[in-house]
């Protein structure tokens, strides 16, 4: 169709008398025909990106994920015409502290998914996140295709798709996209972001803006076959390159930990930024541009925003109890992931300042799951706690007790991702 009016195009200029407006004409029915071989040029790029997509989302729909010991649940989604993919807890479970963002991580194949805690660049690693979840979420209550119904679009074409691995991260297909995450108050002085996300589009950043007219952003990027991260604005181009490389297409983990005007920045294992003076300023909106393209889009999603909160210690001597949102673990797993390294570190300090201090270690989940695996997770998870602050912290062992909960004490709503996760949780209770 778009040759034949090419041509039907060229023969009325030739047909035509040869004046100036009749070549002009025909210059005008040329030009439209060769932007309509264009647009269809694009768009078979874009059904080519989508189809991609969408066999990755048809074949992870056809799926289900049961747990090894879940027979109904095998039995129905076979009856159902599905295919069963076993995994080692019940279907939903994340973990007993710390969101899914990590385990996502670890699911793609990340860098450092191999690591312990306390080794390698995890010895001066030093994120620790906030300790009251404040917008947690991972699209999983989203349909997928559509855009999310917890964020605001500002422009860009943006929607959600299933990951091959499992999970769901929003896809961004123009250059750039914008959204908003709305926040039902004011982003404290204190405060940690965690998200997974793709490069995007070329060298383009991924920017995270805080508030109107701040004077400071924060920004990720692919650059040099590495990945590249900072505090940007006014006299600040403050950032550094990863010291490991990272891929086009690779999925990284970022995080910004924010202390007044004090803030760190990190792209997986790698603190890139390090900076006292930023002013990114604060308010209930966190404003997000991302690079992608028809043929090459960006992803991102698994959104963790945390207020910061009090120092271990001083939280216990308070209350004779405290909840740490810091020590992660692989998903329906009992493996202690090595980002929980500098909660752990200030676990063994604490113990080391305080010879007489001895402490229970609980481990806490959601409602998701059957409640008996949940519990004997949780048990296995702060027995691995313990087990990990004795060989590689040196804290001795009596003065240790390790207790599982499952999900019988919430402390937050289930109903909401905000509430399971401030659920997920490992606490320390003093002795």
């Amino acid at each position: 169709m778009l040759k034949r009016l090419a041509l039907v195009a060229i023969g009325v200029a030739l047909a035509a008398p040869c004046t100036a407006d009749a070549q002009s004409l025909g210059e005008r029915l040329k030009r439209r025909a060769e932007e309509a071989a264009k647009r269809a040029a694009e768009q078979r790029v874009a059904d080519k990106a989508a189809d991609a997509t969408n066999a990755a989302m048809d074949k992870a729909e056809n799926t289900v994920k049961c747990a090894a010991s879940d027979k109904k649940c095998a039995e129905d989604a076979k009856k159902a015409g599905k295919a069963v993919e076993t995994t080692t807890t019940e279907a939903g479970e994340v973990s007993a502290a710390g969101g899914g963002a990590s385990a996502s991580l670890a699911a793609s194949g990340g860098a450092s998914s191999a690591a312990k805690p306390g080794e390698g660049a995890w010895v001066n690693y030093d994120f620790v996140p906030g300790n009251r979840p404040i917008f947690v979420d991972d699209f999983a209550k989203d349909n997928v295709g559509d855009f999310p119904r917890r964020l605001e679009l500002i422009d860009g074409n943006v929607e959600v798709a299933e990951l091959k691995a499992g999970g769901r991260l929003l896809r961004v297909t123009s250059y750039p996209a914008r959204f908003t995450i709305q926040l039902p108050e004011v982003l404290p002085e204190r405060f940690t972001i965690e998200f997974d996300a793709t490069p995007g589009y070329g060298s383009n950043w991924t920017i995270f803006r805080f508030a109107e007219k701040a004077a400071h952003d924060v920004r990720f990027r692919y650059y040099g076959n590495k990945g590249n991260a900072g505090v940007f604005g006014g006299n600040h181009q403050a950032g550094t390159q990863t010291p490991f490389k990272l891929g086009e297409d690779e999925l990284y983990h970022g995080r910004i930990m924010a202390d007044g005007k004090y803030v760190k920045v990190y792209m997986n294992d790698a603190r890139v930024a390090n900076i006292p003076n930023a002013d990114l300023g604060r308010s209930k909106t966190i404003t997000i541009e991302i690079p992608g393209h028809a043929d090459h889009p960006a992803f991102i999603g698994n959104f963790s925003i945390m207020a910061g909160g009090k120092k271990l210690y001083d939280a216990l001597a308070e209350s004779g109890r405290v909840a740490t949102q810091g020590i992660y673990f692989d998903t329906g797993s009992d493996r202690v992931r090595p980002e929980s390294s500098p909660t752990l570190k200030e676990i063994a300090a604490m113990l080391k300042e305080h010879d007489d201090l001895k402490l229970t270690i609980e481990g806490h989940t959601d409602n998701v799951g059957a409640a008996p695996s949940n519990l004997a997770l949780s048990q296995k998870r702060a027995e691995a706690v313990k087990a990990t602050l004795v060989s590689t912290y040196g804290v001795s062992a009596d003065r240790l007790t390790a207790k599982g909960m499952g999900q019988t004490k919430p402390v937050g709503n289930n109903a909401s991702p905000e509430g399971r996760q401030q659920n997920r949780r490992v606490e320390l209770v003093k002795m």
